[in-house]
């Protein structure tokens, strides 16, 4: 197993913990729940700050070249560009398979709108609670980690070999907290900011810089360049 494989399983670990800690939290002490609400966040401490910070530095970090991130996440960025070797890009090519993705990412996000009218419909006929979409957050969490370490339901639309050349990698966070988009306050509505702000500078880099996205345009996300191993369900190379 890879240096940044048992990184992601420690934090898979963690991540787990922290959600089960949170669902008995729900049942034996729910005042911890009440940060979330308006500007309690100012007014009273709760075990959930720690994680608020948490989740702040996870996404202040994919704003910069870092180390024990996975490529797929980093491939954003100039440092991580590996230019193809002997031959020039083949910009047609390029300009066809970021099309190809970005209808898959259309779809996905397409598909995951709709999942959270139905979370936010259930909140507006007060189905759900403030602290059930908090959980869910939660629990997405979680997911996020699973789909990159076990399965991820969305290489089925994306069509991506593996996490390194996954289209929507960064969408992550966005993703964990549309569900606490009905919530309010300054709790959830920091996070819902910040998450736009990384899933923005994605796609503007995208669109800017299209090479970096593509293995036949940067070296660095062929199977024959990977040092992260952080799928290796998937990779085809290790299989044979």
């Amino acid at each position: 197993m890879s240096k940044i494989r048992r990184v992601y399983f420690t934090k898979l670990i963690a991540r787990i913990t922290i959600l089960l800690a949170s669902i008995i939290l729900y049942f034996y002490a729910p005042g911890q729940f009440e940060v979330i609400e308006g500007w309690n966040f100012f007014k009273k401490l709760s075990v959930f700050h720690v994680l608020w910070v948490v989740w702040v530095y996870d996404m202040v970090s994919q704003l910069f070249p870092v180390k024990n991130i996975a490529l797929g996440s980093q491939k954003q960025f100039k440092e991580k560009f590996k230019s193809v070797i002997h031959k020039l890009i083949d910009w047609d090519k390029l300009k066809d398979y970021i099309k190809k993705t970005n209808k898959a990412a259309g779809k996905v996000m397409a598909l995951w709108a709709s999942f959270i009218a139905v979370i936010s419909a259930l909140k507006h006929f007060k189905v759900l609670e403030n602290r059930h979409l908090f959980l869910i957050s939660i629990a997405f969490y979680v997911c996020d980690l699973i789909c990159v370490l076990i399965w991820c339901p969305f290489r089925l639309m994306l069509g991506n070999k593996c996490c390194t050349t996954c289209r929507i990698f960064n969408w992550d966070h966005m993703m964990m907290f549309t569900p606490m988009l009905m919530v309010g306050g300054f709790f959830s509505v920091s996070l819902l900011v910040l998450a736009v702000i990384d899933l923005v500078i994605w796609e503007i880099t995208i669109y800017l810089h299209p090479e970096r996205f593509w293995e036949n345009s940067n070296m660095a996300l062929k199977c024959s360049e990977c040092t992260d191993k952080l799928c290796t369900q998937y990779c085809q190379r290790l299989r044979k």
